[in-house]
């Protein structure tokens, strides 16, 4: 296997994920300011141009990190980071499609549509009048999320999960981006700040 590799949110989603699992494959980095990803090179891996992308050893292409980490947690199934039941595999990806849906979708728009958007405007569609409505969407649903962690290690209770690792992502590169976690989502700062704390973080 070989990880496609680049800067942004969702490799980074993937690398954490990779090394929560001991996992550890040969990358190739693709430049996305240099618009690498939107080349014909790039584009037969994926038709999407984005970023990560997994080529597998019988030389397919995955793309989609929630189809990635999937695909790494069946060839490597210990330590679980989506589930060891039907249960906890259920749990995580409920978690994972309501942080993915409500959270990371209109945080990433609302900047690909704001600050990017002398970057995006010539790679994707872009609706510049949507991005405070975006923004606020994805805080208002921060602040629900906070009141559904309370009392809780992380999302899906005592276990770390792939659904922690997408939130904890998006939640990082929005720091970076204009986008800060309001402070007054104490129990989401703390689950930060515990995520934050693992190796894996900084993968």
């Amino acid at each position: 296997m070989k990880l496609y590799d680049s800067i942004g949110p969702n490799p980074h989603i993937v690398r954490m994920f990779m090394a929560e699992k001991g996992i550890d494959i040969p990358k190739q980095a693709v430049d996305l300011r240099k618009g690498e990803n939107r080349e014909a090179e790039h584009l037969k891996r994926n038709p999407h141009g984005q970023m990560p992308t997994l080529e597998l050893d019988d030389g397919s292409y995955l793309s989609e990190i929630t189809a990635i980490c999937e695909y790494l947690e069946e060839k490597k199934p210990a330590p679980a980071l989506i589930g060891s039941t039907p249960e906890e595999r259920a749990e995580c990806r409920m978690w994972t499609r309501r942080v993915d849906l409500n959270i990371c979708e209109p945080l990433a728009n609302g900047y690909r549509f704001g600050e990017a958007l002398k970057f995006f405007e010539k790679r994707i569609p872009v609706v510049p009048e949507a991005s405070p409505g975006l923004k606020m969407i994805a805080q208002n649903r921060l602040k629900w999320l906070d009141g559904q962690i309370a009392g809780k290690d992380y999302l899906c209770g005592k276990r770390f999960t792939l659904a922690d690792i997408l939130l904890y992502g998006w939640l990082h590169f929005g720091n970076q981006v204009g986008q800060p976690l309001d402070a007054a989502n104490a129990n989401i700062a703390a689950w930060f700040a515990r995520v934050g704390a693992r190796p894996s973080a900084k993968a």
